[in-house]
């Protein structure tokens, strides 16, 4: 890795260092840009997405991540729940923390009441990845590698785990994962990054409106974990058109599925098809920018910063409770205990592939 500047037609990445992880090893920032100034900023430890800079409708750039500014609030999950970053070995929640595979139980460090959410306490967002910058035909590149050993945080097999983060134009953040193994394992791997456009998260949420590819949903009991699919229709996941995150929440927050966690923690079951395909659009109407969210995989959990509140980020800014909108893509949660789920198992030889854009793009105003 060099901390000279990389550039070309298509944009250029420049390095700089970031500060120093818990273990004393050196953090470092990457700044990737396009041509027309959208700027992306991720950093080596746990390969967060820090920030990510786009036009709103009269073109000015904005910050539409919540983060910090600087890398120790990152260290803290108080600070800085998941924040931007890779999560793995296995996104969203194992139930009891156990899981058979092959005949074998195992157990895993429970850091979610009953639970195992997000890989543990020594998940990869709390990991510093070997990081390489590029320039390719698309746009800028970093491409982080991670090798998780055999036994850590419980999970079986050495795993060795690849992400690209790819900036290119038309405003278009791409991630795709890659993993491999040496023993029967699980996998499910994710980027949390807490959504705002409004940019600089100077208000909440609730204004923003969803649209969710999806007829199917996963209802949770009392630990966030899944009992059944149940169609959306009639019920407050019914985002096959356009919903205000807000309105719906009013609507229907005596709902026994929106009561706990108070307000949306759930996988939505995407309609099958194959290679990227949408998942999820959210706009917000003041600003112009909205995003369009592809992927290849089979469910997107949706969670409105509900257990958000008391936390400062960039700026000294307050985020407080509905102050961001994570759509993760993902398998479903706690898939290893529910075999009619898509499977998460990976064997030696074969390779963990998946996908996910984020395409941004602006909207006219209503008198346009």
């Amino acid at each position: 890795m060099t901390e000279q500047p990389l550039s070309g037609p298509a944009g250029s990445i420049s390095a700089q260092p970031w500060g120093q992880a818990p273990d004393g090893q050196p953090i470092t920032l990457f700044t990737l840009q396009t041509p027309d100034g959208t700027e992306a900023r991720i950093m080596n430890y746990g390969g967060v997405l820090v920030s990510l800079r786009l036009p709103d409708r009269s073109g000015s750039l904005g910050d539409v991540v919540l983060g910090h500014d600087q890398p120790e609030p990152y260290f803290d999950r108080d600070q800085a729940p998941y924040f931007g970053a890779l999560i793995g070995r296995y996104a969203n929640r194992i139930a009891g923390g156990r899981f058979t595979l092959d005949g074998r139980s195992y157990a895993l460090g429970r850091n979610n009441g009953p639970n195992a959410l997000h890989g543990g306490e020594g998940g990869f967002d709390h990991r510093l990845w070997q990081a390489n910058p590029s320039i390719g035909e698309s746009g800028p590149a970093l491409t982080l590698h991670y090798t998780s050993p055999d036994g850590e945080e419980g999970y079986p097999g050495q795993l060795d785990v690849t992400v690209r983060y790819e900036l290119g134009l038309p405003g278009q953040l791409e991630i795709s994962y890659e993993a491999t193994c040496d023993a029967p394992t699980i996998v499910n791997l994710t980027n949390h990054t807490y959504w705002n456009l409004c940019a600089e998260a100077s208000r909440d949420i609730l204004d923003h409106e969803l649209r969710v590819e999806a007829d199917r949903v996963t209802f949770i009991n009392e630990n966030l974990i899944p009992v059944s699919q149940e169609p959306v229709e009639g019920t407050p996941f019914d985002f096959r058109e356009w919903q205000r995150l807000g309105e719906s929440l009013q609507q229907h927050r005596a709902h026994p599925q929106l009561q706990y966690p108070g307000g949306y923690d759930h996988n939505f079951v995407l309609r099958s098809g194959d290679g990227l395909r949408l998942a999820a659009q959210l706009r917000e109407p003041q600003s112009g920018r909205r995003l369009d969210v592809l992927t290849t995989q089979p469910g997107l959990q949706v969670y409105t910063g509900n257990f958000l509140g008391g936390h400062r980020g960039k700026g000294g800014q307050a985020y407080e409770q509905h102050w961001g909108l994570c759509l993760e893509t993902q398998h479903f949660p706690d898939s290893p205990n529910h075999p009619e789920y898509p499977s998460t198992v990976l064997r030696p030889g074969e390779v963990f592939r998946s996908r996910t854009c984020y395409a941004f793009s602006v909207e006219d105003g209503p008198d346009a």
